[in-house]
């Protein structure tokens, strides 16, 4: 994904910045998809693992990025606050 987009990108929700998860941040987040311990926006849980993700400042919601294409649906983020070490580092 390129820098320029990803830098003009925010939360739908919270408006909040998103940054792009690094590999361990997804692994958790996958490991968390894996155990059913992640709804989405909707309230369903979620099934399938991600392949890349952005997450809010915070690390609170997480968005899945399909063949390089942010998904910004609120219905469709992730509800990631009960896995530590999501938040922006910079």
């Amino acid at each position: 994904m390129d820098r320029t987009l990803l830098d003009l990108l925010v939360c739908p929700a919270t408006h909040q910045p998103l940054h792009r998860l690094d590999a361990a941040q997804r692994e958790r987040v996958n490991a968390a998809i894996a155990r059913g311990e992640l709804k989405r926006g909707d309230g369903r849980n979620e099934t399938a693992a991600l392949a890349d993700a952005l997450a809010t400042r915070d690390g609170r919601s997480v968005y899945r990025v399909d063949d390089g294409i942010p998904v910004l649906l609120i219905d469709e983020a992730l509800d990631t606050t009960a896995v530590d070490g999501l938040a922006a580092t910079r």
